[in-house]
């Protein structure tokens, strides 16, 4: 059985689920879970949905490099990276991040380090949807800023 779990996916997810997998281990001393959502405000206007696009290949080969990266790093016992494409709607929940480890602090680094590489390094592209029509989502230099800790 693998100790990672990446999916690209359209369909909602399961956060019960994807915990009691992180679980599977009498080794787990820490479970952390990261779950993002559409944003209903952004850069001033209100948003009412959002549109995912990804190149699956591009997407995939990503999301493992930047897993790998992360077990490389820290003592990581599982992971799971699940993120949404396709039409969501505010307060739908967008990504999670899952990470279980013996201890917290590994936990805890890891699952910002891969949260931060996903915001920065993954190829998705997103078009809100505001009362004054779609746009495109450009990158943050926030984003930018948060990879220079790792």
């Amino acid at each position: 059985m693998s100790d990672i779990h990446i999916s690209v996916q359209e369909a909602e997810f399961d956060q019960n689920a994807v915990y009691r997998w992180l679980c599977q281990s009498h080794c787990v001393g820490a479970t952390v879970i990261f779950v993002g959502k559409v944003r209903d405000f952004n850069l001033g206007d209100g948003v009412s949905g959002l549109y995912l696009e990804h190149y699956p290949a591009m997407t995939e080969k990503a999301l493992h490099e930047i897993v790998a990266e992360a077990k490389q790093r820290w003592a990581i016992q599982r992971i799971a990276v699940i993120h949404r494409v396709g039409l969501l709607n505010t307060s739908d929940e967008i990504v999670l991040v899952g990470v279980s480890s013996a201890h917290r602090g590994e936990a805890y680094r890891a699952n910002e380090f891969v949260m931060d590489y996903l915001k920065s390094k993954a190829p998705f592209w997103k078009k809100e949807q505001t009362a004054k029509g779609e746009r495109w989502v450009e990158a943050r230099d926030s984003d930018k800023i948060a990879l220079e800790k790792w």
